[in-house]
């Protein structure tokens, strides 16, 4: 079922579905240091966007910038919070602190992802218009 109907936990972290999630995803290794890990999705309507935060080292948010060929979004504006979800484990306000690393196909589809080392928490927004 999980297959044709693929789980998000956006009310519990490091669920076995959410950590399915983030293989998929985020394409990289699980490593210990990789927790806490919540993601949504909204498929439904014309577009779709899936949001996972977790806390993670610098090394794996190295590896998953480099995975997604992200790169450095030098005017860091336009971070698509009208389309993003509200969550106790989606920091917005913190979000808009950090800097983003972005990737598109030039058209509608598009990925952002940020990483506050501080904290050693990442935040992934994947999503299509």
């Amino acid at each position: 079922m999980d297959e044709l109907f693929p789980t998000f936990n956006s009310e519990l972290s490091d669920t076995p579905a959410n950590k399915r999630r983030f293989k998929e995803f985020l394409k990289v290794k699980l490593s210990d240091d990789v927790k806490n890990i919540y993601c949504f999705d909204d498929v439904i309507g014309i577009d779709s966007d899936y949001m996972f935060s977790f806390n993670c080292n610098e090394e794996t948010a190295q590896k998953i910038i480099e995975v997604h060929n992200f790169e450095i979004d030098t005017t860091n504006s336009d971070n698509a919070f009208n389309i993003q979800h509200d969550f106790h484990w989606w920091d917005k306000q913190r979000i808009v602190e950090l800097q983003k690393y972005s990737w598109t196909n030039g058209k509608n589809y598009n990925k952002y992802f940020w990483y506050d080392s501080k904290q050693e928490k990442a935040y992934f927004f994947d999503f299509d218009l």
